[in-house]
């Protein structure tokens, strides 16, 4: 897999992640775990994205 094709898959799952916290945030019955995890994974993406984009 090339970096660039790397990239946007991490880009995509970063997108899908947003929509998801996004989502669960609005549910009146949304897990605070989930939501918390989700967020985490979220910026775990966004730290990796930036880090590959900088070499």
């Amino acid at each position: 897999m090339s970096l660039t094709s790397h990239l946007q898959t991490l880009k995509k799952k970063h997108e899908n992640l947003s929509n998801a916290v996004e989502v669960a945030q609005r549910s009146p019955g949304s897990d605070d775990l989930e939501v918390s995890r989700l967020k985490k994974e979220k910026l775990y993406l966004k730290e990796e994205i930036t880090r590959l984009s900088a070499n």
